[in-house]
């Protein structure tokens, strides 16, 4: 089957920074928002599986890609600026966030925009510290000298110590290149920097999620085989129980990646939720 084709732009947001997004196939608008270590491109099998029921624009967030950098006054509302100027560029109506994108979708929508149904796999939400910070001076340290490979390590142990956080060093450091080419270890390698500020801000929001219960939009919360073992596993069921309305999925032959690694199952989720008929 030939790939569909992906349309690059830019729109300028509330700082003007500039933003791009990769926009493919026809339909309702729908918006993508990536994860802390991902670029828009790398969604692209996702928008693929949803480019005949939708027009998908992917983010590429700001500190990557096509768009500027994060800048000295960055923050999440920084982000959301971004998600607000592309929707708005686009008239996208819907939208999935994961990961630390997901984060970045709820607190979007909870700052007015305007989407109708919304959807997050995983979203990257702290829960009475779920989500911790305390291997970031250690991670910053180890870039400053120039050692990327062992600052990813620290942030790999770091931020889900019930998980990877129990595997000693050495072991990673045999698993790592096994598990991630060379090319995909070296993109986080790159954005290491930018996921360090991107987690300070899910630890100053950590417990505000109750906050999401003034959403009206209808929302799906997705989430994979961690989620009792993770921060951002557990975050979607916590959600689900604060916010009316809200659907739970699991998948539970699925880990944290799996919008990349299983686009079909999750772009089936997706949309049969965003075009679900309206209740009465």
């Amino acid at each position: 089957m030939t790939a569909p084709d992906v349309t690059v732009r830019t729109v300028r947001s509330a700082d003007s920074t500039t933003i791009g997004y990769r926009s493919v196939g026809s339909g309702p608008g729908l918006l993508l928002v990536p994860g802390a270590f991902a670029l828009a491109a790398d969604f692209d099998a996702l928008a693929g599986e949803l480019a005949d029921r939708f027009t998908v624009h992917v983010v590429e967030r700001r500190g990557r890609g096509a768009s500027g950098p994060q800048g000295d006054a960055y923050g999440a509302g920084a982000e959301c600026a971004d998600i607000e100027a592309v929707r708005a560029a686009t008239g996208a109506r819907f939208v999935f966030g994961h990961s630390f994108g997901g984060f970045l979708t709820l607190e979007a929508a909870l700052a007015g925009s305007a989407f109708e149904r919304i959807a997050v796999y995983e979203p990257g939400v702290s829960i009475d510290g779920s989500i911790p910070v305390d291997w970031a001076d250690r991670c910053r340290g180890q870039l400053d000298a120039g050692k990327p490979a062992e600052a990813f390590l620290t942030f790999v142990r770091g931020v889900n110590p019930e998980t990877s956080g129990k595997a000693p060093r050495w072991l990673l450091r045999l698993i790592l290149p096994l598990a991630l080419k060379k090319p995909e270890r070296l993109q986080k390698h790159a954005l290491l920097p930018a996921a360090i500020r991107e987690h300070a801000e899910i630890a100053a929001r950590d417990n505000t999620f109750r906050e999401y219960g003034r959403l009206t939009q209808p929302v799906l919360l997705m989430a994979g085989k961690e989620v009792r073992s993770t921060g951002a596993g557990r975050a979607a069921p916590r959600i689900h129980e604060i916010l009316p309305g809200s659907e739970l999925k699991l998948f539970p032959k699925l880990d944290h990646f799996g919008p990349e690694t299983a686009p079909a199952a999750i772009a089936a989720a997706v949309a049969d939720f965003l075009l679900a008929a309206p209740a009465a």
